[in-house]
């Protein structure tokens, strides 16, 4: 035997896909239960009509639902913290996750806590830390992606910035999978072109990083490769026509793929861009697709073999780690990426800061190469100065 062939394969909840489904959020959310919801959303969202319309199609169903929009892009402790006073005030019994990732996180989040009296930190996904919750303090979540990036609607974790040590952690409990997700890809057709790439190739990210990471998971790399092929040909169009149906549809559905096969492993550009989303605040899909090509570099002598199966998947001539580096960087130039994380407001001065926060990263523990501090950091100061040699 040449290879480890052993894992622990888990796979995602109840989707009612299509456009139009989010007719049906009153169902979902009698469906689990819930009699007063709380929909949990981010600042961008709150006065747009998608969700003013979500809790006025409630109210008529009889489901009386609150509304907290105190979520900041990249979430913090403190809008859980918020979020969490707002459902035990208003006597809630379940939780909507409705827009984005940062506000399924922050929901994710306060579902979890519904019920406990331990601080949230002491789930983070560190061994069997998941175990110190009460089961029975967590509340029901419906969940409805408005992007399609993350893929936190078919995750049991959420990734949430601990403000006073600027680390991203990712708090983790089964029960945070969401019962019933709602994908409903005329909720992403507003999504400005910018917003609709950066997310997009986060999503392409997942299936990647899950694709390479080390590890025995049949199931999630075919999801991956699944999912990369359908972005490589959806995201381009949704980025040209936002009200392409088609494209948004595959788009929503491959995030949602990419956050299945990545229970496999993420890797380096994880472990990299969760310190610099937690230190500089930058937007996590974003940071992914600067970051890609940089990584790849570092990861090649372990991701050639992978390379040459996603060239031929994309149909592109010459199967080779360079072929598809090039379509990498082509990728992210049409869909108007920029090429260094300096023009994101990014100071390479805090290398060694960021690359002992991406060392102790769990996203490191799936990279393919066992990347040291001293790598990360140089891998961050030449995504910085641009630098692709």
């Amino acid at each position: 035997m040449t290879k480890k062939i052993v894992g622990n394969w888990n796979f995602p909840t109840s989707v009612r896909f299509g456009p139009g489904r989010i007719a049906e959020l009153a169902d979902a959310c009698k469906a689990t239960g819930m009699k007063k919801p709380l929909l949990i959303t981010d600042e961008g969202l709150k006065d747009l009509p998608m969700v003013r319309d979500a809790i006025a199609a409630n109210e008529a169903a009889g489901l009386p639902t609150g509304l907290f929009a105190g979520v900041k892009g990249n979430p913090t402790g403190k809008n859980v913290e918020d979020g969490l006073a707002v459902y035990r005030a208003g006597g809630h019994d379940g939780v909507i996750a409705f827009g984005g990732g940062s506000g399924l996180d922050a929901a994710k989040a306060v579902a979890l806590m519904a019920g406990q009296t331990r601080p949230m930190w002491d789930f983070e996904d560190v061994g069997d830390w998941w175990t110190r919750a009460d089961p029975d303090g967590i509340a029901p979540i419906v969940a409805v992606p408005t992007t399609s990036g993350t893929g936190s609607e078919v995750g049991r974790a959420s990734v949430i910035t601990k403000e006073d040590t600027h680390e991203k952690k990712i708090i983790f409990h089964p029960k945070m999978l969401p019962a019933i997700v709602i994908s409903d890809p005329e909720l992403t057709v507003g999504l400005p072109a910018h917003v609709t790439a950066a997310t997009g190739v986060d999503a392409f990210v997942h299936c990647f990083e899950a694709h390479c990471a080390p590890g025995y998971h049949p199931m999630a790399e075919g999801v991956a490769l699944e999912g990369m092929r359908l972005i490589a040909d959806a995201l381009p169009r949704a980025y040209d026509d936002g009200k392409d149906i088609e494209a948004r549809a595959d788009m929503l559905a491959a995030a949602s793929m990419g956050a299945t096969a990545f229970q496999k492993g993420l890797g380096g550009v994880h472990a990299l861009a969760h310190p610099i989303g937690a230190i500089f605040d930058t937007h996590h899909g974003l940071t992914n697709a600067i970051l890609l090509p940089y990584v790849m570099r570092a990861n090649r002598r372990a991701i050639e073999g992978n390379c040459e199966i996603i060239c031929r998947l994309l149909n592109l001539a010459a199967p080779s780690f360079d072929t598809l580096f090039e379509w990498v960087l082509g990728f992210r130039t049409r869909l108007g990426i920029v090429n260094t994380l300096a023009e994101i407001g990014v100071d390479v001065n805090r290398a060694d800061e960021v690359a002992t926060k991406a060392k102790a990263d769990p996203s490191d523990g799936g990279n393919p190469i066992d990347l040291s501090v001293a790598e990360y950091a140089a891998i961050f100061r030449r995504a910085c100065a641009g630098d692709l040699g």
